[in-house]
């Protein structure tokens, strides 16, 4: 069983002494802690670092607890927070409680009462994510189709998903060529307050270069040859929403240090204007390319690239989540031949689950429509699968893990996703169709097949092979 993700856990206190022993606390329950002296210092973390839990004391320099309280809650609303008094403010504890605090503790205190508090405090956050993280993933699968799967790998990525989509704060994402890293972008977007506003998506390998900056930024009419009238760029474009910066690492370093300054001052200037204008966008980056290496190297700014990678998400490729191919395969199935009812062979199925999938996710759903539009529309088999594919299925094995697959194995493979993601949704055929990215008859089918209980409302029963 995969353990739950670690926790951040601060505590705002201005005496040493009491930070410490939190902390200390803290890291025996396996939190990622931090610490503040001052209510201010504690609000310039949040955005950097966002807490799931903090203990704030009630008196503090310049700021009280319950006005941090009540900034918190504006900026991380599921944020928990407990409050730590001395006997004679009881009564203002109880009051931050009304506010939204999840608890008091008075000081002195023991060190098992805190650590209570804290577990407690723990449970209640990945109550909360968990179920935030199921409504998530159904969003995904039913407005963003291609974000699918039950591996632990991409489980991952939708629970920081999840987290992101509330905060402002520049994202970089992360992948081979052919992941999802836009599918991802617009899931941050789509998902959260901006959803509303603009989402711009900018493919960076095709900008021009000599036309790059007035693509981004605008330009004023006769700025340059060709400039016949003012245009806005891509920047006011998505102004008060989000631009996605696709192949971020493909922009030359005279447009990288503009952009950088764009960052910074959340201002752009058209070519040929001395006029600044303000913008307001949430910045979202993407790269197959490995940019720490390339700021080594030079050919990419480093003060660019830690100004980007405020939070990073490393999308996997195929081969590293081999269990999410049958879902996906399904996805496919159902969008390129709805109700048609085509089967895989055993043999087919061996052969996608054995290939590399260099060009991941976006390859296969190539090679499935490939095989819908060559087969005859009742069963895939090997044959109808391009050459790189089929041809894993008579050679070499390039990886030993998948050596020894059988038809067995792959059906216990699958049966085993389907279980999974059935017992997640808690027995809702509807949502587990969602969340494996298939039709409702499509998982009728696989439940009698793999002889999967359904939970009926007095008893369990199971669905028979007919």
């Amino acid at each position: 069983m995969k353990e739950p993700p670690q926790l951040r856990f601060l505590i705002v206190d201005d005496e040493q002494s009491i930070r410490r022993l939190c902390m200390t606390v803290g890291q025996g329950l396996d939190f990622k802690c931090a610490e503040a002296e001052t209510g201010e210092a504690a609000l310039g973390s949040l955005e950097i670092s966002p807490p799931d839990v903090v203990v704030a004391d009630l008196k503090l320099p310049n700021m009280s607890g319950t006005e941090l309280l009540g900034r918190i809650k504006q900026m991380l609303p599921h944020t928990e927070v407990a409050i730590m008094t001395g006997h004679g403010s009881i009564e203002s504890a109880v009051e931050a409680m009304r506010q939204g605090a999840y608890d008091y503790i008075e000081k002195p205190f023991r060190v098992e009462r805190l650590r209570q508090l804290l577990q407690r405090m723990a449970d209640k956050v990945r109550l909360v994510n968990e179920n935030q993280f199921l409504r998530d993933r159904v969003s995904a699968s039913a407005e963003l189709e291609g974000i699918i799967g039950t591996s632990t790998s991409m489980q991952d990525v939708l629970r920081i998903v999840s987290r992101l989509k509330d905060t402002r704060t520049p994202v970089l994402i992360q992948g081979e060529s052919g992941t999802g890293k836009e599918l991802v972008a617009r899931a941050i977007h789509f998902r959260g307050p901006l959803a509303p506003m603009p989402f711009i998506a900018v493919d960076c390998g095709t900008l021009v270069p000599t036309l790059m900056e007035s693509e981004l930024f605008g330009h004023e009419k006769g700025a340059f040859t060709g400039a016949l009238k003012t245009k806005a760029g891509l920047f006011q474009a998505a102004n008060g929403g989000t631009i996605f910066l696709d192949e971020i690492g493909e922009l030359p370093l005279e447009m990288q240090a503009k952009l950088l300054r764009v960052l910074q001052e959340r201002e752009i200037r058209p070519v040929g204007s001395n006029q600044r204008m303000s913008v307001d966008v949430r910045v979202i980056a993407a790269t197959n390319r490995d940019l720490e290496a390339a700021y080594r190297a030079g050919t990419f700014r480093k003060d660019l690239y830690f100004r980007l990678n405020v939070v990073s998400v490393h999308i996997p490729s195929l081969r590293e989540r081999r269990s999410d191919i049958p879902p996906l395969i399904h996805c496919f199935l159902d969008r390129y031949a709805p109700g048609e009812n085509i089967q895989l062979t055993p043999a087919a199925m061996k052969s996608l689950l054995q290939y590399d999938w260099p060009g991941n996710v976006r390859e296969l759903e190539n090679s499935i429509a490939r095989a819908l539009a060559l087969g005859d529309h009742r069963t895939i088999d090997v044959g109808d699968l391009p050459p790189a594919v089929r041809g894993t299925h008579d050679g070499d094995r390039s990886r030993a893990d998948v050596q020894d697959l059988s038809t067995t194995a792959l059906a216990d493979l699958e049966r085993m996703t389907i279980l999974r993601v059935f017992e997640q949704a808690g027995g809702d055929k509807a949502l587990a169709g969602r969340m494996l990215g298939i039709s409702r008859a499509t998982l009728y089918r696989k439940l009698k097949r793999y002889q999967i209980p359904l939970r009926g409302s007095q008893k369990e029963t199971a669905v028979r092979p007919a």
